[in-house]
């Protein structure tokens, strides 16, 4: 497991070929997600992370300046799919994760196959 995995807590559920990450929304973490997980597993390689900040995540690795705005939270999840190999994937964001995808995925447009707003946040 490498460092950005580690600090964000990354789990990867399911024997699928296509890769699905989950993303939680403001307040919550991974957990928020255990209802939909097992629907998904035989289709989807599942990722699972915590926002920085959220559930167990190391405050040791929060750092203000790059956490208040959407693209540092972003950066973290483009380094997610880098070190986890993915080169496609269906995003699903949860409330402020959904604007995390969004911002991602104008950066690496080539990494999001289709992006998921889930009550999206407006900014």
């Amino acid at each position: 497991m490498g460092i950005v995995e580690e600090a964000h807590n990354v789990k990867i559920l399911g024997s699928g070929t296509r890769y699905i990450v989950l993303a939680h929304g403001f307040g919550t973490d991974q957990s928020v997600w255990k209802h939909l997980v097992p629907h998904l597993l035989d289709d989807f390689r599942v990722v699972l992370y915590d926002n920085m900040g959220a559930g167990t995540t190391n405050p040791d690795y929060f750092d203000f300046d790059r956490y208040s705005t959407l693209q540092g939270y972003a950066f973290d999840l483009l380094a997610i799919l880098e070190e986890l190999r993915v080169h496609s994937c269906i995003f699903l964001g949860h409330s402020v994760s959904a604007m995390i995808g969004t911002v991602a995925s104008i950066s690496r447009p080539d990494l999001f196959a289709k992006i998921i707003m889930l009550s999206a946040s407006p900014r």
